[in-house]
């Protein structure tokens, strides 16, 4: 099969804007994918797996390296993207959902709800046109979330772990949805997973990337017939081989993930010194207390006995009365 994309020495850098470092995501990427494939892009957290599927995709661009597609006509974007998220407007119907692509390229209202029509025939979505995402559970989001990207048209569908997030019955019947799909189609196909049973039942080559940055360790070949069984000799055999490829590089990445977390942490300032103890005002005394510490004078003023000045009996609220 001819290729569909070509990959050259793409490398990607971030920055961390709080510490300005810069990280190296992604280092000489070379990479060839032939139109009509099923592709597994695997390898450990934070290599770079959804960085390199976000460029393929156009929404990041590299650092430096290239990309090219091969075949493209009309002047359509060759590629869709499915994330994990379903990204299902709310307050539009599976059918006003799914034609939405379309809708915005100016395609006539008949034309898009046709095609959109077809694509929920092959998600098995027949008789929930109308409703409403809230309405759906959560395979029935994710089987909308792919009509809408193949009612676009594309070339190529790119597939950031859209089933990490379901059970693990939702899944395993989605995985035989998704080969059935990609066989009725004849798309080309790029998936991002961390699972390698999913990895076996679905690719028709593997490549294993490295911990960060990520480069490409090895590209594996699946060639056994579908549908596949985790219990059949050549699957097993083959998930030896993946578990192999990625032990060194999952230890490596969980090692580096925690050096990171040592480095970014913010050194305790120390204690601050506490402020000397402020002097106290000397506290005011009444002239009670005063014309008995001085003998009922105060310097050369006396002051009379507080009977004298005391306004008489009132009623304090209790029932009793002060003299």
């Amino acid at each position: 099969m001819p290729p569909i994309l070509e990959i050259r020495n793409v490398t990607k850098t971030w920055m961390r804007e709080r510490t300005g470092e810069t990280v190296l995501a992604l280092d000489g990427i070379d990479l060839t994918v032939v139109r009509g494939e099923f592709l597994i892009l695997l390898g450990p957290s934070g290599c770079g797996k959804s960085t390199l599927l976000q460029i393929v995709g156009d929404l990041e661009h590299p650092s430096s390296g290239a990309f090219t597609f091969t075949g493209q006509a009309g002047g359509r974007k060759p590629t869709t993207m499915v994330f994990q998220e379903y990204a299902l407007f709310p307050w539009r119907t599976v059918l006003d959902n799914i034609a939405f692509g379309p809708e915005m390229r100016g395609v006539v209202r008949q034309e898009r709800y046709e095609s959109a029509r077809r694509y929920i025939q092959l998600v098995h979505l027949d008789g929930f046109e109308n409703r409403y995402p809230h309405e759906l559970s959560g395979g029935m989001k994710q089987r909308v979330a792919l009509a809408r990207a193949l009612n676009n048209d594309p070339d190529m569908v790119l597939f950031d772990e859209p089933l990490a997030a379901l059970d693990a019955q939702t899944r395993r019947v989605l995985q035989n949805e998704l080969v059935r799909i990609w066989q009725a189609t004849g798309k080309t196909f790029i998936y991002v997973t961390h699972s390698l049973d999913e990895a076996i039942l679905l690719g028709d080559r593997v490549v294993v990337m490295t911990a960060r940055p990520g480069r490409i360790k090895e590209i594996v070949l699946l060639a056994m017939h579908r549908p596949r069984a985790l219990t059949r000799p050549a699957e097993v055999q083959a998930l030896e081989r993946l578990e192999n490829l990625l032990k060194e590089e999952v230890t490596r990445a969980l090692a580096e993930e925690e050096s990171d977390a040592r480095h970014d942490l913010d050194p305790i300032p120390p204690p601050r010194p506490r402020p000397p103890p402020r002097p106290r005002a000397p506290s005011r005394a009444s002239p009670r207390s005063l014309r008995a510490a001085d003998g009922g004078r105060i310097g050369s003023r006396s002051f009379p006995p507080w009977e004298s000045w005391w306004p008489g009996k009132w009623w304090c609220g209790r029932g009793r009365s002060v003299p």
